[in-house]
C-alpha cells in the first residue's frame, strides 16, 4: 500500500471517526511523503502575506475575518498544479496551512495592536514585530504540547469541521476541477474593480448611501456598498448577519434617537462628558454615538467576553486535565522535540519583547509571567475549541477581554496606570492573542495533515515560516496606515471594533475615566440577551460597527438567502452555495487586497483627487453601484450548472 493514495478521490468515513487515531489510514498512505520543495514554499510564504494583509485589512475594516483555509486550498491547488504538480495534495496542503497561517496571525493582531494608536500612543516596528513573534513561537510551541491528545487521542470525538472541510476541498482538487478557482476569479474581478473607483482607492464615485432624521426624531441610516463585506455576508449566512444588524437597528433607531430626546432636554451649562467644548443640547447623532451609544457596546461586549470566558471554565479543567495525562502517554511516529524549541524560543523572544515594552525590570517580569501564563491556559483551550466549532468561530474576544482584564487589574494594583503604561499592557495584550488566534489556526492545520496523510513535523516548520511572515506584513501595514487608523467618528476608515473596545477597557479601567453608567446599561442588556439565547458579542459587535458596514453584510447574506430559496434541487442547491462561497471569497480577496493597496497609495500620495462630483456623488450613485454588485454577484452564482454530481 505504500505511497498508494484511494483511488476513489473521496476520503473515508474513517477520517470522520468510528477508529482509534493511531489506528486512522490516512488518505495518503505513505507517511514518510513530504510535500514541500522551494517552489511550495514560495507560493506558501507569499498567500500567507496576501492573507494577512487581507485578513488585516477587512477585520480593521468590519471587525469580522474570513478563514482562509478552503481559499488557500483551492488556490493552492492552482499554483502548486503550475509549479509543483508532482508535490501532489501534500504539496496543497502546505500551502493551505500557511494561508491559515498568515490568516490567523492577522486576525489576533487586529484585536488588540490598533488599541496602542487609539490611546493616543504609536508602537514601534520592531515592537510590533518582537511581540508578534514571540506570540506565534509560543502559540506553536504550546499548541504542540496537546498534539497527541487532540489531534490522535480524541480523533472522531473532536470533528475540528473547517479542517475536515479544508481536506474535502483538497481531496476534490484531485479531480482537476476549475470551478471553485473560476468563481473566485470571477470574485476578485468584482471586488477589485468596484473597490478601485470608490473612495477607498481612486476615489471617482461616491459608494455610501446616506439618509438621516434631524428633527425631533434624530436618526442615520447608511449603506457603504462595498464587495469585501458583501462577501462576507455571503460566507457566514443569514442568521449571523440578521443578528448583527439587529444590534445596528438597536443602536441607530432604538437608543440613538432615545438619548437625543432626553440630551434636548439638558440646561445650558451641561457638557458631554469627554468633550467640554460640546453642549448635551447640542449634540448631533455622530456625537451622541460616539460619547455614549458606543460604551453601551463596549459594556455588551464586555458582559459577553466575561460570560464566554465563565463557560469555558469546564473546558479548561478538562483540557488542562486530559493534556497532563496525554503527555505522560505521548506516543508519535514522527516524534520530535522540535516544538520544545520553538516553545523555548518563543518563551525567549517574548522575555526580550517584555524588556523592549516595558517601563521597568518589575513590569518586565510581572508582565511576562503573566503573559506565558494566561497565553499557555488559553492556548489549550483554543485548540480544544477548534476541534468543536473551528477557528471562524473561536472565541477569540472572550479571551482577550478575560486577559486584558486580569492584566489590567493587576497593572492598576502595581499603581501602573499612565499612558505609557497603558501602552505596554496592550503590547504585552497583543502577544496573548496573538499566541490563542495561532493556536486555532495550527491545530486546525496539522488535523488536515494528519486526515491527508501529510508530515506533521514538515507543516510545524512551514506554518512557522507563514505566521511570522504574517507578523511582518500585518505590523508593517498598520504602520504604514498610522494615520488612517486615528480618525475615529461617523464612519471612520477604518472601525476597529475590538481594539477600541480594547483600548476603552483598558484607559477607563486605568484612569477610572468612563460613562459607567453606560457600560453597566450595556452590561444588563448584553444579560438580556443571555437570557434570549442570542448571540451576545454578535449583536455586540453589530450594536458597535456603523450601520453602514452591517447593512451591506445583510445584503450579502440575502443574496444567499435568495439562491437558496430559488433552487429547489438540493444537490444543485449545494453546488451553488459552494460556488457563491467561492465568488465571495474573491470578493473579499479583491476588495481587501485592492483596498489595502488603495489606502497606501492614498496615505503615501500616489493618487489623490478631489473627489467625485455632480451624480457620482450622490445617493444615487450608490445605489447603482448597488445594483451592479448585487447582480454581478447572482447572476454567476444562479447560471452556475452541476458538474460532477449525481442524486444518489
Amino acid at each position: 500500500m505504500k505511497g498508494v493514495c484511494h483511488l476513489n478521490k473521496k476520503l473515508s468515513k474513517e477520517a470522520y471517526g468510528g477508529v482509534a487515531g493511531k489506528d486512522y489510514v490516512p488518505y495518503i498512505t505513505d507517511k514518510s511523503k513530504l510535500g514541500g520543495n522551494i517552489a511550495v514554499l514560495i507560493i506558501g510564504i507569499i498567500f500567507a502575506a496576501v492573507f494577512a494583509a487581507s485578513t488585516a485589512y477587512s477585520g480593521m475594516k468590519a471587525g469580522l475575518t474570513v478563514a482562509a483555509g478552503i481559499p488557500g486550498a483551492i488556490l493552492g491547488s492552482a499554483f502548486v498544479a503550475m509549479f509543483a504538480k508532482h508535490k501532489g495534495i501534500l504539496g496543497r496542503n502546505l500551502v493551505q496551512g500557511m494561508a491559515s497561517g498568515g490568516e490567523s496571525v492577522a486576525s489576533g493582531l487586529i484585536f488588540v495592536l490598533p488599541s496602542v494608536i487609539l490611546i493616543g500612543s504609536e508602537f514601534t516596528f520592531l515592537e510590533g514585530v518582537a511581540v508578534g513573534i514571540g506570540g506565534v513561537l509560543f502559540g506553536i510551541g504550546a499548541a504542540s504540547l496537546v498534539y497527541n491528545y487532540l489531534i490522535i487521542d480524541q480523533h472522531g470525538h473532536l470533528m475540528y469541521p473547517e479542517a475536515m472541510a479544508i481536506s474535502e476541498t483538497l481531496v476534490a482538487s484531485e479531480n482537476a476541477g476549475g470551478d471553485s478557482m473560476k468563481f473566485m476569479g470571477i470574485g476578485f474581478g468584482i471586488g477589485g474593480v468596484l473597490n478601485t473607483l470608490s473612495s477607498s482607492f481612486l476615489n471617482l464615485t461616491n459608494n455610501v448611501m446616506s439618509f438621516a432624521g434631524k428633527s425631533f426624531y434624530k436618526w442615520k441610516f447608511d449603506l457603504e456598498v462595498n464587495p469585501l463585506l458583501l462577501g462576507i455576508g455571503f460566507i457566514v449566512g443569514m442568521d449571523v448577519s440578521l443578528t448583527m444588524f439587529a444590534g445596528s437597528i438597536l443602536s441607530a433607531f432604538g437608543i440613538t434617537p432615545l438619548l437625543a430626546y432626553f440630551a434636548e432636554m439638558a440646561h445650558d451649562g451641561a457638557m458631554v462628558w469627554n468633550n467640554p467644548s460640546l453642549a448635551i443640547n447640542q449634540m448631533a447623532v455622530s456625537d451622541i454615538s460616539g460619547s455614549y451609544v458606543k460604551y453601551i457596546g463596549a459594556g455588551m461586549m464586555l458582559c459577553g467576553g466575561i460570560i464566554g470566558a465563565v463557560k469555558l471554565i469546564p473546558t479548561i479543567i478538562a483540557s488542562v486535565k486530559e493534556t497532563m495525562n496525554a503527555k505522560s502517554s505521548s506516543e508519535d511516529g514522527e516524534g520530535s522535540s522540535s516544538y520544545l524549541v520553538i516553545l523555548l524560543a518563543g518563551t525567549v523572544i517574548g522575555l526580550i519583547a517584555s524588556f523592549i515594552i516595558s517601563e521597568s525590570i518589575v513590569m518586565t517580569i510581572v508582565g511576562a509571567i503573566l503573559s506565558f501564563i494566561l497565553s499557555l491556559l488559553f492556548v489549550i483551550v483554543a485548540g480544544r475549541l477548534t476541534g468543536t466549532i473551528g477557528t471562524s468561530n473561536l472565541p477569540v474576544s472572550g479571551m482577550t477581554i478575560a486577559s486584558l482584564v486580569i492584566t489590567t487589574v493587576v497593572f492598576v494594583s502595581m499603581g501602573w496606570t499612565s499612558q505609557a503604561d497603558n501602552k505596554s499592557l496592550l503590547l504585552f495584550g497583543s502577544f496573548i492573542v496573538v499566541a490563542i488566534a495561532i493556536a486555532g489556526g495550527y491545530c486546525q492545520s496539522q488535523k488536515v495533515t494528519f486526515v491527508v496523510g501529510g508530515n506533521k513535523n514538515e507543516m510545524q516548520r512551514c506554518f512557522t515560516i507563514s505566521a511570522i511572515d504574517g507578523v511582518i506584513v500585518v505590523v508593517a501595514v498598520m504602520v504604514l496606515l498610522t494615520e488612517q487608523l486615528q480618525i475615529t467618528g461617523d464612519n471612520p476608515p477604518f472601525a476597529l471594533p475590538q481594539a477600541n473596545l480594547m483600548s476603552t477597557l483598558t484607559s477607563g479601567i486605568m484612569s477610572g475615566n468612563l460613562p459607567w453608567v453606560m457600560i453597566i446599561v450595556g452590561v444588563f442588556m448584553a444579560i438580556v440577551l443571555h437570557f434570549l439565547n442570542l448571540s451576545i458579542m454578535t449583536v455586540a459587535i453589530g450594536f458597535y460597527l456603523p450601520i453602514s458596514t452591517t447593512s451591506i453584510i445583510l445584503v450579502g447574506a440575502l443574496v444567499r438567502e435568495f439562491i437558496e430559496r430559488t433552487t429547489k434541487n438540493e444537490v444543485e442547491k449545494e453546488v451553488k452555495v459552494s460556488n457563491g462561497i467561492s465568488l465571495s471569497s474573491g470578493l473579499v480577496a479583491g476588495g481587501s487586497i485592492l483596498g489595502l493597496i488603495g489606502v497606501i497609495c492614498q496615505v503615501t500620495g500616489l493618487v489623490g483627487g478631489n473627489g467625485p462630483s455632480g451624480f457620482a456623488a450622490g445617493n444615487g450613485m450608490a445605489v447603482v453601484l448597488l445594483v451592479i454588485l448585487v447582480v454581478l454577484t447572482a447572476l454567476p452564482i444562479l447560471n452556475s450548472k452541476v458538474k460532477g454530481h449525481k442524486n444518489e
